[in-house]
């Protein structure tokens, strides 16, 4: 079960499929590179197991020595694409807007690249509402260390703790999250989820059926 969450002065969000769906351009992009380097596609459950770490961390796995031309390849097709495809998650501004009317601390904790992060929210328009959109290769190590976690929260006076909140979607960010000893929370699933199988070596603090519960949740605790 669950059990008490504190009451939060930040909230670090991962991005793609927390606040974003970004699964079809990810997908695309993937498949693409796959295909030019000889390699069979993914279908939607190996995409979801093989992408949540950052390109630098994954790419010299899933494709060697050649994982630099892999890389080009993927940041062209990824690069044409996703602004067009980007598309927001139910009330996830909703959300947002909650929160910083709450007068806490947001930023964003994410392994797709920076740049391409920051330009999303900047067309999203919701570069207002954090204090750092820290991406992949922003910070010496990326998700799960916890380096971006620590320049998430640079100048805020907010060190990590159990009153910052980390909200993804992905075994990765609970393990990123619960080793800078934060409070870990799952979107997506309102129990115990078992999707994850073997991968989640620890579960969550706390799981989510949609933003609306983390609107319920932010408010009961302020």
């Amino acid at each position: 079960m669950s059990k008490a969450v504190a009451k939060p002065k930040a909230i670090l969000f991962d991005w793609d499929n927390t606040l974003v769906d970004t699964w079809p351009c990810i997908g695309k992009a993937t498949n693409l590179t796959r295909e030019a380097m000889g390699l069979a596609p993914w279908n939607a459950a190996e995409m979801r197991a093989n992408v949540a770490g950052s390109l630098r961390d994954t790419f010299p796995i899933h494709f060697g020595t050649r994982w630099e031309e892999a890389r080009d390849i993927f940041y062209r097709e990824f690069k044409a694409n996703h602004i067009a495809m980007l598309a927001v998650l139910p009330d996830a501004e909703a959300m947002l807007q909650v929160a910083a009317e709450q007068g806490i601390r947001l930023g964003v904790v994410s392994n797709k690249t920076g740049q391409y992060l920051r330009d999303e929210a900047a067309h999203l328009g919701w570069t207002k509402y954090f204090s750092r959109l820290v991406g992949a290769q922003d910070a010496p190590r990326d998700k799960p260390a916890v380096d971006p976690v620590h320049m998430a929260l640079e100048d805020t006076g907010i060190p990590p703790g159990p009153d910052v909140w980390f909200v993804g979607d992905a075994p990765i960010d609970v393990a990123c999250g619960r080793a800078a000893g934060c409070t870990t929370l799952v979107y997506g699933h309102d129990t115990h989820p078992g999707h994850w199988g073997s991968q989640e070596s620890d579960p969550a603090d706390y799981y989510l059926a949609d933003h609306n519960a983390l609107i319920s949740l932010i408010r009961a605790t302020v």
